[in-house]
């Protein structure tokens, strides 16, 4: 066993925890109440704090370099280094919070200027983001939406030769927390000829990945499968809120628009490629038949290593659950291990006809659900629509999201022989239509 699976922290909070152990450090925004935003990094119950550590002396040379740039207000500078100043940064802070540090003492000394307890933070979007794509990789999502649609034909031609994506609203991504006000726009209802105006009825949440770009490329220079990983500085969780009321008018012939642009939730932490490095795996085989990417999308190391074993679970907690102290119920969970394309092939796929990646640019994967109704990522696609409904242990159903419902995804990483990592929370509560 590699003995940094087994390194323990001098910060207690950090061993055996769920989400943040020393072998995680994913980098964040914090502020504690009344000060100004700037860069952190989670370990266990705290918050280290990045620029306190750089006027404190504790890095040297390139490490000190990238913990400035991910000391500021917003992470793009720090996206925007090469990989090797990344890993640098990360293997400064892995010593210096190890149990074993020679700095321990004067850290510790340091109090709450250096690690500021997590609870007392606020957190704030990681990143400005210049420009937001979501894509649909998910095999099994888009099969059972596709059936919705297109029973005799779920899965258009071009779904298993290209990766599918549309651009979405940079300017209502939110950090988790944040509330989702219930969108206004047409629909039209059942039986009727002409659209109506008002308040969705069909609000629904969608379980994605979030992928953070990290170094861009020039204009009209596509970034090849064999370098794509080295542009993604991290993931987070990904909630794409969906009006599906709207979203069935709108969507033809264009795709998504006001059924999507109204909200995008994503978790405040970016787990950084490196510390996902141990949960990395070959893409699962495709099914006897399936065509092979074409050639700009084939790289043999991507397939041998370029999927991701992530868990990925979804839970609700409504109104009446809150107000008896209940606690939020599963609904699905699921894997990364359903994608049907890699990230580095998204990568590829976006920049081959030339188009410029920028740091902090924001992908979404698609929902991924699994293949059997307890592992959906989506109510369309649970409640088949909205003609079973889902029954909750409190007896309430759902079909679709109401009022006061809270959405929760989480995520986490589990190897044998390697300590587990998580990605925090991703939640947000639907407010009533203004």
């Amino acid at each position: 066993m590699n003995p940094e699976n087994t390194r323990l922290s001098w910060v207690t909070s950090a061993n055996g925890h769920p989400d943040f152990p020393l072998q995680n450090l994913p980098h964040g925004i914090f502020s504690p109440a009344g000060e100004t935003p700037r860069g952190g990094v989670a370990i266990g119950d705290y918050i280290f704090d990045v620029g306190a550590a750089c006027r404190a002396g504790l890095f040297n040379d390139t490490a000190q370099y990238a913990a400035e740039q991910a000391a500021g207000s917003t992470l793009n500078a720090f996206f925007a280094l090469d990989a090797t100043e990344r890993r640098a940064l990360r293997e400064a802070l892995l010593a210096l919070l190890d149990e074993s540090s020679p700095h321990r003492e004067r850290m510790q000394a340091l109090g709450d200027s250096l690690l500021c307890p997590m609870a007392a933070c606020h957190l704030h979007l990681p990143a400005k983001v210049g420009d937001y794509t979501d894509f649909y990789v998910g095999i099994h999502h888009a099969t059972n939406v596709g059936k919705l649609f297109r029973p005799d034909n779920p899965l258009l031609p071009n779904y298993k030769y290209v990766p599918i994506g549309y651009h979405g609203r940079a300017s209502t991504i939110d950090v988790s927390g944040a509330p989702v006000i219930r969108p206004k726009g047409q629909t039209l209802p059942p039986g009727q000829a002409e659209p109506t105006f008002g308040p969705s009825k069909r609000l629904d949440y969608e379980l994605e990945l979030g992928i953070w770009i990290g170094q861009g490329n020039a204009r009209g220079e596509a970034i090849s499968i064999g370098n794509a990983r080295k542009h993604i500085a991290g993931l987070c969780l990904l909630n794409d809120w969906s009006a599906r009321d709207i979203q069935a008018w709108e969507y033809q012939p264009l795709g998504p628009f006001l059924s999507k642009s109204f909200a995008t939730t994503v978790s405040p932490w970016v787990v950084t490629a490196e510390a996902l490095e141990p949960f990395r795996c070959a893409q699962p085989a495709r099914p006897t038949g399936d065509p092979k990417p074409l050639p700009y999308l084939l790289d043999p190391t991507d397939q041998e290593t370029g999927a991701l074993n992530v868990e990925l679970e979804v839970l609700l907690r409504t109104t009446a659950m809150r107000e008896h102290n209940l606690p939020a119920q599963r609904v699905a969970l699921s894997s990364t291990l359903n994608m049907y394309w890699t990230l580095a092939q998204l990568v590829t796929h976006h920049t081959v006809n030339g188009c410029s990646l920028q740091p902090g640019d924001l992908f979404g994967s698609g929902t991924l659900s699994g293949e059997h109704p307890d592992s959906y990522g989506s109510l369309l696609e649970t409640t088949v629509g909205g003609k079973q409904p889902l029954m909750l242990p409190n007896g309430e159903t759902r079909t679709f999201l109401e009022d006061g419902d809270e959405v929760i995804l989480r995520a986490r990483c589990h190897r044998e022989g390697y300590a587990s990592i998580g990605f925090g929370e991703c939640s947000g509560i639907i407010q009533p239509a203004h």
